[in-house]
């Protein structure tokens, strides 16, 4: 069985975090997750407190295992789901699109771990010294916002810039990229994508479908232009996206082009102005299955490779 800091830290019997994806990751998916002995996190994205409250009850009706939540500190309604999330009592925040430090007292005295996800080993830095219970090293083969470093080359150098516990993410949809995460210094991993087929997941049957049927090289990276590249699927939308992207649209005609389309695609399963969101481990995820099953099966699919790793030294 596989033992890490992070099992004992957070009360989860798998070191797996699902990705707080925003539209995707509600109270239903997280307390699947929760439940099937990982850490299920809501995604707060850009909605208001009262969303949020909303799915961390139908999450707490679910189970009663710890569950996070993710805030994008550029949401219009983060002081307000900030104030939630402490008053909830949520055990751990996850944190994105900025820096957190004006809500970590509060979140703490909650008595709330906070992991913010980053990107780079400055914010690394920046997030130990303000506190951080534990990092996510996000590479940029993940679905969503990403940065510059890949997971390969991020998560290593994030290790050695820091003594808190790190999660691998990006990319990592099976037991040997979570095996290949505690060899680069990882705790545990982070995963968004491979949980799109899991049975719990709210989205659009074509949705679903789009990413059942993905191949290696289905994603593409838009957005770049405006300073926050966006991975999805390639799909009518990431077309037309980049076409004006590089065609001399306006940037508030790109802002306008993008607005809405995430939840076309997690609502709507919208082909034509929906926008897809996946990483490129897209291709590697081959069916669907109740998120329990998805946690216990790449656990033991790491530890069959972590007990050969003693293959390659005499």
């Amino acid at each position: 069985m596989i033992k890490s800091v992070l099992c004992e830290m957070l009360g989860i019997r798998y070191p797996i975090f699902q990705g707080g994806m925003a539209w995707i990751a509600d109270g239903k998916l997280a307390a699947a997750v929760s439940e099937g002995g990982g850490l299920g996190i809501i995604a707060a994205g850009n909605a208001p407190a009262d969303y949020v409250n909303e799915q961390i009850r139908i999450a707490r009706s679910l189970t009663d295992k710890p569950i996070g939540l993710n805030i994008m500190l550029l949401s219009p309604f983060v002081d307000e789901v900030a104030k939630a999330a402490a008053e909830a009592k949520v055990e751990v925040i996850t944190t994105g699109a900025g820096n957190p430090a004006k809500y970590m007292a509060m979140w703490k005295e909650a008595g709330s771990k906070v992991i913010p996800v980053v990107a780079s080993v400055a914010m690394a830095k920046l997030m130990t010294r303000q506190g951080a219970s534990a990092l996510i090293a996000e590479g940029g083969e993940s679905g969503g916002h990403i940065g510059e470093l890949n997971t390969m080359v991020l998560v290593p150098q994030i290790c050695d810039a820091t003594h808190l516990p790190v999660l691998a993410a990006g990319g990592i949809a099976d037991g040997r990229q979570m095996a290949a995460a505690f060899m680069l210094g990882a705790c545990g991993v982070q995963m968004g994508t491979r949980f799109l087929s899991a049975e719990e997941c709210s989205i659009h049957p074509t949705y679903k479908e789009k990413i059942l049927k993905a191949t290696d090289l289905c994603t593409a990276v838009t957005g770049k232009r405006l300073g926050h590249p966006v991975r999805s699927l390639r799909t009518t939308f990431a077309r037309e996206y980049t076409k004006a992207e590089f065609g001399g649209a306006s940037d508030e005609a790109l802002e306008a082009l993008g607005t809405g389309a995430l939840r076309l695609a997690v609502q709507e399963g919208d082909l034509e102005k929906g926008c897809f969101l996946a990483g490129q481990c897209a291709a590697m995820v081959k069916k669907e299955q109740p998120a329990a099953e998805i946690l216990s099966e790449i656990t033991a699919e790491a530890e069959q490779v972590l007990r050969r790793a003693s293959e390659w030294v005499e």
